[in-house]
């Protein structure tokens, strides 16, 4: 199957509750690699590779976990970069 990126922003009260802890924790279970990172602005960034069917699950399982803190998201698709050789959080 083909490889694709999605960058998600998620926005709400979505720093300083552990959503990039639990964002690396979930993605040690799919078969994704990529970042999570803190942006200035508020929200928080994910940059998210693999199948589209394990990126799909792994989001789903974050907003399950996260569904308290998230008020809005926004996504971008593009093609997999391949830079990633595992999922961590991004400073």
């Amino acid at each position: 199957m083909a490889q694709e990126q999605r960058i998600v922003l998620f926005a709400g009260t979505v720093q300083g509750v552990g959503f990039r802890y639990t964002a690396c924790s979930l993605a040690s279970k799919y078969a994704v690699t990529g970042t999570v990172r803190n942006l200035p602005d508020g929200r928080v960034e994910c940059v998210v590779e693999g199948e589209q069917e394990e990126i799909d699950a792994f989001l789903d399982s974050l907003r399950e976990r996260m569904a308290g803190y998230i008020r809005r998201e926004t996504q971008q698709t593009a093609p997999s970069s391949g830079r990633y050789p595992g999922f961590g959080v991004a400073w």
